[in-house]
């Protein structure tokens, strides 16, 4: 029988290697795709393997390519060698039509488990300590398959014109996908409002600009480092924030979270900061949301067109915004509401109002204009900082200033006129 096997072993020895190497590119997919964007962070300035991981991603889909063209090629290889095998096995007088068949059956199996399945596994549970590793031999492997990729992706345009000619990419969902879909998976009412909430909220997150739901710069204090806990004074900084500036300006540069800090040093207190993301005033806080998930920042520090912070916006105030009923800024910084109405057609208005809220509170239009706020519009229309007793009109609005706090604060009487003209 031993000897019956013997011209098996060249064929056997093949199909040994091609299950190690179809293994080998299943961990390494796994792996290489498994790592998250701060893992990549990271290994960008680690070791050589970890830096030539982060660069072969840096283009997936010819990594994925040139991936999954080479287990291909293995499997093919396996198959081949075991189809080659089991015949051989089949015309074998020592060997029955039953060991050829348990022989195929048996490779199948084997190949699923340890050369599919297993190396899988281990490259999603040990990402960091596979990934370097396999990183040298796939940046070989990549480079000599990369005079096939065009040929590749042109056999798969064709194929995918030819079998499926009317392909076409399904569009976004729309919120009112969304709204139904919530509708049909509950049949609480009181659930089916907050998820609806929620839903308005994170819509209307495309909207909001960064400038009209940032903390302004009078709403936060900065410090140079080196910065210790006795500049604290046993106090946390408004929104929870320690903010630290550039060695040689005033302008944010890292932010680190006080309350997830366990200990805190008694002195360099910026070794613990993160770098903030910076974004223009322009942008929307959708955007901040976005590219503050995919940099894993926290805060977001918010510049006007001169590249002068002007205030910054953190993940708490986004996820207030999408989760509370009513999202106010004025209310989240000052700790009351923005808007009391005293008498018919008159109210009380904190400056820091938005314009966008306060039309949409008192269901009126506004005039356009560049200023987001209601004490930005006055000082606007007065072209100077407003004071006590000060009073302008404005659109359908009548303002005159009631208090002007420390920071700038504004506390404003409106006035509904009668005959507004809202182009004024």
């Amino acid at each position: 029988m031993m000897a019956s096997l013997l011209p098996l072993l060249p064929w056997l020895i093949v199909m040994f290697v091609s299950m190690i190497s179809s293994a080998f590119f299943s961990a390494s997919e796994s792996a290489l795709f498994y790592l998250r964007t701060s893992d990549k962070i990271r290994m960008a300035k680690g070791s050589a393997g970890e830096r030539m991981a982060v660069r072969l991603l840096a283009t997936p889909d010819r990594l994925l390519a040139a991936i999954l063209f080479f287990n291909l090629v293995s499997n093919i290889l396996i198959f081949s060698v075991s189809s080659i095998c089991a015949l051989q096995i089949e015309k074998s007088e020592d060997f029955s039509a039953l060991a050829a068949t348990g022989f195929a059956m048996g490779t199948l199996l084997f190949m699923i488990f340890f050369c599919e399945m297993l190396p899988k596994t281990v490259g999603v549970m040990a990402p960091l300590w596979l990934a370097p590793k396999v990183s040298l031999p796939l940046a070989i492997l990549v480079r000599l398959v990369s005079p096939l990729l065009p040929w590749i992706q042109a056999i798969n345009r064709v194929t995918l014109r030819v079998i499926w000619p009317r392909f076409r990419i399904e569009n976004y969902l729309e919120p009112v996908d969304l709204e139904r879909a919530i509708q049909l998976s509950s049949s609480d009412a009181s659930i089916i409002e907050h998820e609806q909430t929620v839903l308005n909220n994170i819509v209307h997150l495309s909207e909001i600009r960064v400038d009209e739901w940032m903390r302004p710069r009078t709403q936060f204090e900065i410090f140079r480092p080196p910065v210790s806990l006795a500049d604290l004074e046993g106090r946390v900084p408004a929104g929870g924030y320690l903010l630290v500036s550039e060695p040689t300006s005033y302008e944010v540069a890292q932010a680190i979270r006080l309350d997830s800090q366990y200990q805190l040093p008694e002195h360099n207190l910026e070794a613990l900061a993160d770098r903030v993301l910076y974004l223009p005033w322009c942008a929307t806080v959708a955007d901040a949301l976005e590219q503050m998930t995919k940099s894993e920042r926290e805060v977001t520090a918010v510049v006007n067109e001169y590249g002068e912070s002007i205030g910054i916006l953190t993940v708490e105030d986004i996820f207030e915004t999408i989760f509370s009923y009513a999202p106010s800024r004025s209310k989240r910084l000052l700790d009351r509401n923005p808007l009391h109405p005293i008498s018919e057609g008159r109210w009380i208005v904190a400056g820091i109002m938005s314009l966008r809220q306060l039309a949409r509170k008192l269901e009126v239009p506004i005039p356009p204009t560049h200023s987001v706020t209601v004490a930005g519009v006055i000082q606007e229309q007065m072209q100077r900082l407003a004071e006590a007793k000060d009073e302008c009109e404005w659109g359908p609005f009548h303002f005159r200033v009631v208090e002007t706090g420390e920071r700038g604060h504004l506390i404003v009487e409106l006035t509904m006129r009668r005959d507004p003209e809202v182009g004024e």
